[in-house]
């Protein structure tokens, strides 16, 4: 049975069978850092009656102390873009390499403080040129490396920048509001399949100027084993977030401007929304 958690200001908002229900109070990393967060909830559950479906625009980003980390080239598309914009640099021939590596793409993206939720805006950085939003589904994992939970992921990224040289990629990516997580995590007995759609769609005033869809099948890497990379070597006492990577990549010239609205919709988790400052 699948459950969503949607975080807000005075606790937690719990969606599970066509119902709504409030918990006031919870410890939003704390629940998502155990084993089994699912019967955590259910037990917080116990007694409390159902609501009216709540208003959940404002619900704030999924994330307690977790830092955010992020997987490159993981599809066959964003191994193309990636190549594509390295290219006059002379950085292309390693996003090839590391598509058909057995070591993924793994890089520091965002901690909580910087992460923005449904609803808020995200930002495009004033030395840059070549914007665009990533859209990934995103990973909850425990302190003990297991996946827990998922989300959507907007992986904010500067393509000029990176595209002057592969080692600007943290410039690229790790900027104010450059990471937006939500609106909720699911939690679930049946993860993800292959079959699972992601959609991204970029309107402009009154006009759709991107529309692009993958699915997970499209994946070359297992979400377990992108889990499992993470933490081989590190540490995460609070738990972890970790994007998957991006299979939507919209082509040269398009370049993300002031006032875009930003959606990302993943099957069984909603719609992730964000305008763009």
């Amino acid at each position: 049975m699948d459950m969503k958690l949607y975080r807000t200001v005075a606790g937690a908002v719990v969606e599970t069978d066509g119902s709504f229900f409030f918990v006031p109070d919870v410890d939003w990393g704390l629940i998502l850092n155990r084993t089994e967060p699912a019967s955590v909830v259910n037990t917080l559950l116990d007694g409390l009656s159902p609501i009216e479906a709540p208003d959940l625009s404002g619900a704030l980003p999924p994330i307690g102390k977790h830092d955010v980390w992020a997987a490159g080239v993981t599809y066959r598309r964003s191994r193309s873009a990636r190549m594509q914009e390295s290219e006059q640099a002379g950085g292309d021939v390693f996003y090839d390499r590391v598509y058909d590596a057995e070591r993924p793409e793994l890089f520091y993206k965002s901690g909580a403080r910087a992460v923005v939720g449904h609803g808020e805006t995200v930002r495009i950085r004033a030395d840059s040129t070549w914007d665009v939003p990533e859209p990934e589904l995103a990973l909850v994992i425990n302190s003990e490396g297991t996946i827990v939970g998922y989300t959507i992921g907007n992986d904010m990224s500067s393509r000029s920048i990176e595209g002057e040289n592969p080692l600007y990629l943290p410039q690229a990516k790790v900027y104010d509001r450059a990471c937006a997580l939500g609106p909720c995590v699911l939690l679930t007995d049946t993860p993800p399949g292959p079959e699972t759609g992601i959609t991204l769609t970029i309107q402009r005033g009154d006009e759709t100027v991107f529309e692009g869809n993958t699915s997970l099948a499209d994946m070359k890497r297992s979400l377990v084993e992108l889990a499992e990379f993470l933490y081989r070597e590190t540490s995460f006492p609070d738990g972890s977030i970790l994007m998957t990577g991006t299979g939507v990549v919209p082509d040269p010239p398009f370049t993300l401007g002031h006032g875009d609205v930003v959606r990302i919709t993943i099957d069984r988790i909603g719609t992730l929304e964000n305008q763009v400052e």
